[in-house]
Parts: structure tokens; C-alpha cells; sequence
């Protein structure tokens, strides 16, 4: 997987994980540095992480399903992307209550199911895993980073690219996509 391929699909992976820490910022106790790095980090590796599950759950798969495998790959990133396009258009961005670890848990896995579908597709695409690090490397520097702008930027932000960020992360995941099943 090539470094653009690689930074695209974590761009597009955290789209999600932007919108909800936008919407998000404002409803932070306090937004200083440890909170800040806890929130980050939790994101990043819960999103990295599912990455990596989905990759492995899908190679484990792949023998039973090679002839498909395209097939399967294509619409799982057809459902994420269509997913997120469709949030994004309804401008029903998540908003989540970020204070605690509990509440920053739940908000990184329910921003990250699409990090599980896009390694399973990824996988039964037969991407390889010394492909895979970089891709994992990209989608944590990224989510980290994608957080750290989404909260800092606040209310004002989220109001205004909130929705674009899912609708642009959910079209180039439904690009991808359609260029697996070709």
C-alpha cells in the first residue's frame, strides 16, 4: 500500500472520530493538556487497534471466502461509507460526552466499528501484513491529530465542518471501494 493510499484511507478513517470531538469540545469540563493527550491516545489506539482486529478476523477468513473475498471487501466499505455520507448529509454528527475514561471509551470504539470493517476488507483484499503498519502507524498519528483539532477547534467549528468531515471521509471510502470490486 502505497504512502498516499496509506494517508488517505486514515483521513478518511477519522472522519468520525474529527466530527464527534468537535461536537464534542463543548460539553468538556476542562480541556487542558493531560485531558487533551488521555482523549487523543484513547482514540488513536482503540482506532488503530480495530484496525488491526478487523485485518486479522478478515485474513483468518479469507481462505473461506476468496472466490467473494472483493465482493465482501466492497460492501463493507460500501455500508461505512455509505454510512458516514449519509450522517454527514443529515448533519446528525454524534455528539458524545468525552469527560471520564468510560464515556472516552465508548466514544473511540463507536468512531472505530469503521476502522474493523475497513481491516477486514483490507485483508480479504489481500493486503499483506508488512503493508499494514504503516496504514496502522497513519491511522493512529492521524486520529490522534484529527482529535486534537477537533477539540480545540470547538462549537464554532463543529457547526460549520462537523457534517463535511463525515461526508467527505464516507465518499472516499465509497471511491475505495468501488475500485476494490474493479
Amino acid at each position: 500500500m502505497s504512502f498516499l493510499t496509506s494517508l488517505i484511507f486514515a483521513v478518511s478513517l477519522c472522519a468520525d472520530c474529527f466530527a464527534v470531538s468537535l461536537c464534542s469540545s463543548t460539553s468538556l469540563k476542562k480541556i487542558d493538556v493531560p485531558s487533551l493527550v488521555k482523549i487523543m491516545v484513547s482514540f488513536a489506539v482503540i482506532q488503530a487497534g480495530f484496525l488491526m482486529v478487523g485485518w486479522a478476523f478478515g485474513w483468518a477468513l479469507v481462505g473461506l471466502v476468496e472466490r467473494i473475498s472483493h465482493i465482501i471487501g466492497f460492501l463493507l466499505l460500501l455500508y461505512v461509507g455509505g454510512s458516514m455520507l449519509l450522517e454527514g448529509i443529515k448533519g446528525e454528527a454524534e455528539s458524545k460526552d468525552l469527560n471520564g475514561w468510560r464515556n472516552i471509551i465508548i466514544g473511540g470504539i463507536a468512531t472505530s466499528i469503521d476502522a474493523l470493517a475497513v481491516g477486514i476488507s483490507l485483508s480479504m483484499d489481500s493486503l499483506r501484513f508488512s503493508d499494514l503498519w504503516m496504514l496502522f502507524l497513519f491511522v493512529f498519528i492521524v486520529t490522534a491529530l484529527s482529535v486534537l483539532a477537533g477539540i480545540t477547534g470547538g462549537k464554532k467549528l463543529g457547526e460549520k465542518f462537523g457534517s463535511w468531515a463525515e461526508i467527505a471521509g464516507g465518499v472516499v471510502l465509497l471511491i475505495i471501494g468501488v475500485t476494490i470490486l474493479i
